[in-house]
This record gives C-alpha cells, structure tokens and sequence, in this order.
C-alpha cells in the first residue's frame, strides 16, 4: 500500500472531494440548493441571469480558497498533535 502523503500527492485522495457530501443533510441541501437555483434562473432575465452567473462564480471562487485555507490549517493541527503525541514518548 502507498503512504498517505504518496496518495494525496497523486490526487488519489481528494479531501474536498470526499468529504463535501458525505451526510445525508449536505445530500439533501445540495439538492435544495440546485433546485432553487433552477426556479431562480426561470425568473431572470438573460441580463439578470449574466450578473448571478457572475456572483455564482466569484462565491465559488470564495468558497475554494475557504476550503482551502480551512484544509491547510487543519492539515496544520494535525501534524502539531502527530508531532507533540510523538515527542512525548
């Protein structure tokens, strides 16, 4: 089998990935979220429908960097507890 780091490294585990829909509760908000977003689009006029693609894509812009940086800092946690568990053998 291949180290942990070997497979993030490869792209074979995928943290964001993984864990994004993983509940039931997550399961059915995506599903809300995809129909309200389809009633929503109906509405709009194509003007309106090009100034919510734009904030559409400048949230998901956001919500990767959170993802990320929320990804780093627990990455972060947890080698700072695999390092004190370590060192206090």
């Amino acid at each position: 089998m291949r180290s942990i780091i070997n497979e993030l490294w490869h792209g074979n585990i995928v943290p964001q990935e993984d864990s994004r829909n993983n509940t039931k509760e997550m399961k059915e908000l995506i599903s809300y979220i995809a129909r309200h977003n389809e009633d929503l689009e109906k509405l709009l006029t194509d003007e309106q429908k090009a100034i919510f693609e734009k904030y559409q894509d400048c949230w998901n812009e956001y919500v990767s960097l959170a993802e990320a940086a929320i990804f780093e800092y627990a990455f972060k946690v947890g080698m700072t507890i695999a390092i004190e568990t370590l060192s206090n053998n």
